[in-house]
């Protein structure tokens, strides 16, 4: 199952199976595809990421968010557009801060590289029988 963000990207879990020496893993690890409009990332570099056609994909549960944090939807709503808008202009104008996302991970631009860096704490939470190996894989 995966999140589409407007104006971000795509949030989702996929399963992964990976043939080791002795046995063959299927791990599921956490991946982002940025979906970003192109003018605000110019020279910006970003690792492309396909998402498998079998992931269901479901749009940003503002009223779900509203019910976590006792603000109305449409504020939750406004305030998440007007982040991410905030954030594109910083991209477009070089100045590259990180986007945390709590639990989750980090957004980051270094040297001209945008990328998620996903917490160590998330993929374990996602995959807790061949953590190790989801690890290394995102």
């Amino acid at each position: 199952q995966g999140v589409f963000v407007p104006g971000l990207g795509t949030f989702a879990v996929v399963h992964e199976q990976i043939n080791g020496t002795e046995k063959m893993y299927v791990v599921r690890r956490p991946v982002f595809q940025l979906d970003m409009d192109m003018s605000c990332l110019r020279e910006l570099v970003f690792p492309a990421v396909m998402m498998p056609g079998d992931i269901q994909i479901m749009s940003l549960d503002y009223w779900w968010l509203s019910q976590a944090n006792s603000l109305p939807p449409d504020m939750v709503r406004g305030c998440v557009e007007e982040t991410i808008l905030l954030y594109s202009f910083q991209l477009r104008d070089r100045q590259c801060p990180a986007f945390a996302f709590g639990n989750i991970g980090i957004l980051s631009c270094q040297d001209n590289v945008l990328c998620m860096q996903f917490h160590c704490s998330c993929i374990a939470g996602l995959e807790s029988r061949d953590t190790w190996v989801a690890l290394l894989l995102t």
